[in-house]
């Protein structure tokens, strides 16, 4: 009977693979552990210049404000579930749709020419985003708005980035611009995974093209989609603040505003950092239960799961 390899041999053995790592985890525990020790200001009374540590107790005075006595609550709630999982949802599907689209391009340099191209959003910051999306789509410069007044089609300019009816569809849709790339090349890393043979031998059985994609492709497909829906689960509650920070004006602000434009608001503008860290630590809890939640889901429901 072969007895187990005591832990130091075995971290002895790894000592060169533990080295590359650990800046790595060095860094996850400065800059994402050590922070968390600031949420006792969510229960302290806290005043610049004094440590954080010093101020008395309050209790649950902050999460009260925030949860009963509060208007802010249902709107922020709100406009931070819609968007969000909506975005979510529409990003996977779209990006399982534009990969199987892809995989089945016979022209290969037309296929990675085309997915190089919806890639390249991924990378342009949320301020380039903005001069691109002001530049067609402002009211009276905008090059759509114009071009759609000159064909008479409009009358006047749609204002699409200011007006409040927009807001909701108008960030889902740019989500996807920005987000669809990066999602596809997941999914076609899963298609190229696919055996040949499994293809072949549906081909054999009569299966079309519609066919072998329904029979073949999307079931072996099933498990990353729950995966990335269940990694995307906990960042439901999180918005991109760069992205909400850029597109919020005070005509849109009410469908605009999110739990993380909220916490912004009071803790660097407001310098009300006991009520932000409060709204703060709520947003975290209840992110780290729904993808709890929703891991344990999956895994009763379709076997996948991260942990």
């Amino acid at each position: 009977m072969n007895r187990p390899t005591p832990l130091w041999t075995r971290i002895k053995r790894q000592r060169y693979l533990l080295l590359m790592l650990a800046p790595a985890f060095i860094l996850t525990v400065i800059f994402a552990y050590l922070p968390l020790g600031g949420w006792v200001l969510a229960f302290k009374k806290f005043q610049l210049g004094k440590s954080i540590f010093s101020g008395q107790w309050t209790g649950l005075l902050q999460f009260k404000r925030f949860l009963i006595d509060g208007s802010d609550f249902a709107y922020l709630i709100r406009n931070t579930l819609v968007i969000n999982i909506l975005s979510v949802i529409q990003n996977i599907l779209m990006a399982v749709v534009f990969a199987i689209l892809l995989s089945e391009v016979r022209t290969k340099p037309l296929a990675k020419s085309v997915q190089t191209v919806t890639f390249f959003p991924y990378f342009i910051s949320w301020v380039i985003t903005y001069s691109v999306v002001w530049s067609l789509l402002a009211v009276r410069s905008g090059a759509i708005n114009q071009f759609l007044i000159s064909a008479g089609i409009i009358k006047k300019g749609i204002n699409i980035m200011g007006d409040a009816r927009y807001s909701w569809p108008f960030m889902i849709y740019l989500n996807l611009w920005k987000y669809t790339g990066y999602n596809t090349i997941i999914f076609l890393a899963t298609i190229s995974g696919i055996a040949q043979e499994q293809y072949e031998a549906a081909a054999i059985d009569g299966a079309g093209r519609f066919s072998r994609i329904w029979f073949v492709t999307l079931p072996h497909m099933i498990p990353t989609m729950v995966i990335l829906l269940i990694l995307n689960s906990g960042w439901i509650f999180n918005s991109n603040l760069e992205q909400f920070f850029i597109f919020t004006n005070s005509t849109n602000q009410e469908t605009m505003e999110v739990l993380d434009m909220y916490v912004y608001k009071f803790g660097l503008k407001l310098l009300d950092y006991p009520y932000a860290t409060a709204v703060g630590i709520l947003k975290t809890s209840v992110s780290v239960l729904l993808l709890l939640a929703v891991n344990w889901i999956s895994k009763k429901v379709s076997g996948s799961a991260i942990f």
